[in-house]
């Protein structure tokens, strides 16, 4: 079952329950894959790399939305926020904790061979293809940059 699938029978459930914050959610993620399915060149079809790519990509752009929300103090729209992210992080992959993402980065580091700060590039371009959906693009390079430092 692809990601399309998944979604539209989670919103079938979201309307019986009629449960508007879970189907707000959900309509998004539909929209967004039907934008990535009509772009040119996708022929009608996405890859299951797209749908985890498209995934994260709605993920960060509600975290930066949720935490300008924050700082302005405006909870009734950081809330419809996170209730967005509690809804994308249902369909991406179970995320890394701290420290097994230590672990991989330093499998990584040693992998490629770096030492220091200036192979961050190298590092990083490995650690976002193997840890893709796993960890996003900021904590993977904090990681990167803390480990290469010592």
């Amino acid at each position: 079952m692809n990601l399309e699938q998944k979604v539209m029978a989670e919103m079938k459930d979201a309307m019986k329950s009629k449960n508007e914050a879970t189907l707000r959610g959900l309509r998004a993620i539909k929209a967004e894959i039907i934008k990535a399915k009509t772009e040119p060149g996708a022929g009608g079809e996405i890859t299951a790399e797209k749908e985890l790519s498209l995934l994260q990509k709605m993920m960060k752009q509600r975290k930066d939305s949720l935490e300008i929300y924050q700082q302005q103090s405006r909870a009734d729209l950081a809330q419809k926020e996170q209730e967005e992210i509690s809804v994308i992080e249902r369909f991406l992959p179970q995320q890394l904790s701290e420290e097994e993402l230590r672990t991989e980065v330093g499998a990584i580091i040693s992998e490629t061979g770096a030492s220091s700060p200036a192979d961050m590039g190298k590092v990083m371009g490995v650690a976002t293809k193997k840890l893709a959906g796993r960890a996003d693009g900021k904590t993977i390079s904090a990681m990167v940059k803390e480990l290469l430092s010592k």
